[in-house]
This record gives structure tokens, C-alpha cells and sequence, in this order.
């Protein structure tokens, strides 16, 4: 069967961008260089615009949901990471499909063709490349971008003109396919060997660098005092609050999220990996005392510790992108004021390793529950969670959150944000929620069954929760209190005398103000999700 050149150019393309990538893994993980496919991913995430981005980013939550596929963050960081690479491969089998097309109508030499298609694929990635700002140490970057791009084009030009050029003057038919089967074996063969073991060494690496610092245990503290360790439990209370804090039913979330379990939602498909002896915070701006600071530095001021409720704008309702945590860091308002921050500043300005940007308000500044945290529950914070320095503003969003924090510039203007300017909310300000964990239908006692989750509203805190089952009254829940804090979450409880058949069950909750959760459904783009959670099931 006789194949057209543009395929097998398509299919040598597909298969030798597999070590291309693996190699340029292994890379990034030896020396910091740009990790193209993801780069390439990236690059169009940021300039495609916020609305369509919005669109997209709700379309995966709800396949992940409707498909039952796992914790949203974990899954959907997954998912960007496979159409990543299938972009790369993409681009790779447009690439040696227009190479041997080429090869076919040029008697131009192979290695003239390879250097040249190489050459202009090169500058595009360097085109992406600066215009994400990422070099690292373009001296190293853009000679190593060169080697691998335009070494991959010499190489797929010289195997493709061996594959879909004949020999010139008599050629045995047979003799020469066999020759070329031969050919695509080894080029196959070495191609898929060469990838595995580049990825196989490269995740290996990946692990290793992980270990700079973060995730390391801090010493043992109070709540609110130097240190870092949160209590060993949250029941740390008096007798009297603790015989007020209700037993959650089972099956709801912890009241503590663990490192490992606590969401993760960037702008990253590998999260930056800082080294704690590397890393200094810049300081510029409106200061009468600036100076870089290292994470010594930082952990030499007063330290506080506080549990703080953190979720995603983009959480849709019932959504596991929310987690509780405890967190220890710098008040921010102490490190401002020894940097001596000048009147005239209105805002601060904060640059992250990963290209994010965010500006923060003067009344943040002042408050004294802002934190600069260099720590998670009683360790330092998990490369994903942003080590060695993220900041913790109360009554916000995550999207108004750095991670991996690098420099901050005190301005008098109103600072950038990256999704305020792709359209989402100014202010970020949470919207009263509820999220049904559990209908414990193999717990019940009495007749009943008990019902649980958790509500949130800011640092507005919970007056009440109420659960609705069918088209039934609203009713009164047992919220869990005293909370861990005045910003976290508070888990309730509802042990509903059980009536056999298939149900729906609702729950609603309002916030200190008594301000009632906004029934009425709508997405999460551009100020948050709101509507009731629900569960139908059959009991």
C-alpha cells in the first residue's frame, strides 16, 4: 500500500517528538531550562481571552464532575498536562508533515530543509518564550532551545528523506522497502526507548529538587504565637467549648485539610521549585528602608500562626476547591513598617516565580490578619502550595493570592492583577456557601441519618445552617463551634429521621451578618458560584 509522504512525515513527526520532549524534561529538571510543551500550553492559556478561558476552565470542572474522576484540582491539573503534550505532538505532526511535503517537491539537500524548518520552529518557541518573561539564564536557555529544535528538524529531514525520497536511477522495489521497514523500526524502537528512559530520569530528578527546603517540619507553637506547629487537635478548647463542638458526621471532611489533600489551582503545569538557599523576596518601591530578604530573614521577625479557609473562585457549587489549613508566617503589616512603607504608597504590588501577579489594597495592608506564610500545618509550605513564601489575605478568594512569591514593589497607583484583567472579580470577596460532604445512610441511630458538611463565608463567619429535604421546610442544623477561627469553615451536622424512598436534600447557610446564601445558581465566572448544594439519593 503506498502511504503519501505528508503521513509518513505526520507519523515520523508524532513519534520522534516523544524523546524531543522527554529529553527537554530531563533538561528542565538538570539545569532550569524552558520545558517547551508545557511552555507552549501556557503561552496560549494566557492570550487567549478571559471570558473564553473562563468557558473552558468551567467545561473540565463539569466533565470532571459529571464523570466522577477524582479531586478537581489533581484531575484537572492532569488533564492540562495530557493536552499539553498533545498540543506538542500536534505541532510536531503539522512540523514533519510540512518537512515531507517539502522533501517530495525541493531537490533541495535534507539537512537544508531540516535546518531550515528548524530554524523557524526555534524562533517561535523563543517567541514564546520571551514573551511569557521566563527565561531564567537566557545564555544557557536560548543555545540549548537551538541544539534540541533545530538538531530535532536536522535529524527528522535527514530520516524522512531516506523514507519518502527513492535513490536516483534503478532502486530493487523490495530491497528498498525492506530497508525503510528496517529504518522506521529503529527510528520507532530508539524514539520510544529514549523517551522512557529521559522521563524515567527526569521525574527521578523532579523528586530530588522537590526536597529544597519546603515541606520541612517548624517548630512547635501556640495558635497566634511563635512558631509554627499547629495543635496536635482542634478540640484544644475549654470544657465548656468543647462540650459545645458536636461530633461531625462521618464521612464529613476533616476540619484540617492535610498538605496532601489540600487543592491546588495555578497557572502552572509543573508548580516552580525554589531553593530556600537561592530564594531572596525583592523589595522596591515606596520604602524608606528596601532590601532583599531571604526565608531566614523572614522567619527571624515575630512569628504568627492562624487557621484560614482558602477556595477558589472558580469552586462550582459543591466543589472540593476549598480546603482549611493551618498557617504561619510574618504579619505583614509588622514587615511594611520595619521596611519602612512611605504614606504616599497605595498599594503592594507582588511578582510570583510562575508569572502571576496581584495587587494588594491598602486596607489589606493594615490588616493584621495578613500574613506572608512560609508555613502550612506545622511545616514548611509544599512546592504546590507556594515555598518559600505565598501571602494569606482574610476574605478573599485564591485568585487574589500569590504563590511563590519573588518580589514585592510598594506603588501609588492601583497594581495589576492577572485574572482581574482577564475578567473576573476586582474584589474577590467570598460568597456565602454550604457543601453537603455526606448522607451517612450506613450510620443510622435511631431512626436517623446523619447528614453533614461544611459551611464558609470570609471572615464573616456562620450564623446559621439549614437543610431542606424534597419540597419540605427549611431546618435548623447543629453547626460545630466554636470554629477553629474567625476565618475558617465550620462543619454542621443534621440527623434527619429517615422516611424510605428517593430523596433530595439541600442546605443552605448565612453568614455572621445573617445575610442568607443566594439561592438562585449561577457560575463561578466572574465573582463566584452561587446556588444550594444538593444530594439525591435513596434511603
Amino acid at each position: 500500500m503506498r502511504i503519501s509522504p505528508w503521513l509518513w512525515g505526520a507519523f515520523l513527526g508524532a513519534v520522534t517528538s516523544l524523546p524531543l520532549m522527554a529529553l527537554m524534561f530531563l533538561a528542565s529538571q538538570l539545569a532550569l531550562v524552558p520545558f517547551v510543551p508545557f511552555d507552549l500550553f501556557d503561552w496560549i492559556a494566557r492570550a487567549m481571552p478571559g471570558n473564553v478561558l473562563a468557558v473552558l476552565i468551567d467545561s473540565m470542572v463539569k466533565v470532571i464532575l459529571l464523570l466522577n474522576l477524582g479531586e478537581i484540582s489533581h484531575v484537572a491539573k492532569q488533564l492540562e498536562q495530557v493536552i499539553a503534550i498533545g498540543t506538542m505532538v500536534a505541532v510536531s505532526i503539522l512540523f514533519g508533515a510540512v518537512i515531507a511535503l517539502v522533501l517530495t517537491r525541493r531537490t533541495w539537500p535534507a539537512g537544508w530543509i531540516g535546518f531550515a524548518g528548524g530554524s523557524l520552529l526555534f524562533i517561535f518557541i523563543v517567541g514564546i518564550e520571551v514573551f511569557r518573561g521566563f527565561f531564567v539564564n537566557p545564555w544557557l536557555d536560548v543555545p540549548w532551545l537551538a541544539l534540541a529544535i533545530v538538531g530535532w528538524g536536522l535529524l527528522l529531514a535527514h530520516w524522512l528523506g531516506r523514507v519518502v525520497r527513492r535513490a536516483a536511477g534503478p532502486t530493487d522495489y523490495d530491497a528498498y522497502q525492506a530497508s525503510r521497514r528496517d529504518l522506521l523500526v529503529k527510528i520507532v524502537g530508539g524514539s520510544v526507548t529514549m523517551a522512557l528512559a529521559s522521563w524515567g530520569l527526569g521525574w527521578v530528578l523532579q523528586q530530588q529538587r522537590l526536597e529544597s527546603g519546603a515541606n520541612q517540619p517548624l517548630s512547635q507553637a501556640e495558635p497566634g504565637r511563635p512558631g509554627g506547629a499547629p495543635p496536635p487537635t482542634p478540640q484544644r478548647q475549654t470544657p465548656q467549648a468543647e462540650g459545645q463542638r458536636i461530633e461531625p458526621a462521618p464521612g464529613t471532611r476533616p476540619e484540617v485539610t492535610g498538605n496532601e489533600d489540600f487543592y491546588r489551582i495555578d497557572i502552572n503545569l509543573f508548580p516552580p521549585s525554589l531553593s530556600q538557599t537561592s530564594w531572596r523576596l525583592r523589595v522596591r518601591g515606596l520604602f524608606d528602608n528596601p532590601r532583599p530578604l531571604s526565608l531566614s530573614d523572614l522567619m527571624a521577625y515575630p512569628a504568627v500562626m492562624q487557621p484560614v479557609t482558602l477556595s477558589c473562585i472558580s469552586n462550582p457549587i459543591g466543589g472540593d476547591l476549598i480546603g482549611n489549613a493551618y498557617w504561619t508566617g510574618v504579619r505583614l503589616v509588622d514587615l511594611l513598617k520595619d521596611l519602612g512603607l512611605r504614606s504616599e504608597a497605595k498599594e503592594l504590588s507582588i511578582e510570583a516565580a510562575d508569572g502571576f501577579y496581584e495587587s494588594v489594597t491598602m486596607d489589606d495592608l493594615k490588616d493584621q490578619r495578613t500574613l506572608l506564610a512560609y508555613g502550612m500545618n506545622g511545616k514548611t509550605l509544599p512546592i504546590e502550595h507556594g515555598f518559600p513564601l505565598r501571602i494569606l489575605i482574610p476574605n478573599r478568594y485564591g485568585m487574589k493570592q500569590p504563590k511563590w512569591i519573588t518580589g514585592i514593589e510598594a506603588i501609588d497607583r492601583s497594581g495589576r492583577g492577572y485574572w482581574v484583567e482577564r475578567g473576573w472579580s476586582k474584589e474577590a470577596r467570598p460568597q456565602v456557601l454550604s457543601i453537603m460532604d455526606v448522607i451517612a445512610k450506613g450510620n443510622i441511630v435511631g431512626g436517623r441519618i446523619p447528614i453533614g458538611g461544611i459551611a464558609w463565608a470570609g471572615d464573616r463567619g456562620i450564623q446559621k445552617v439549614e437543610v431542606q429535604v424534597d419540597d419540605g421546610p427549611w431546618e435548623a442544623a447543629a453547626v460545630r463551634v466554636p470554629p477553629l477561627g474567625p476565618l475558617t469553615w465550620v462543619q454542621w451536622r443534621y440527623d434527619w429521621l429517615s422516611v424510605a424512598g428517593r430523596h433530595t436534600f439541600r442546605v443552605r447557610a448565612a453568614d455572621g451578618n445573617g445575610r442568607l446564601q443566594v439561592g438562585q445558581r449561577s457560575d463561578n465566572y466572574p465573582d463566584g458560584a452561587t446556588g444550594y448544594d444538593s444530594i439525591t439519593t435513596t434511603t
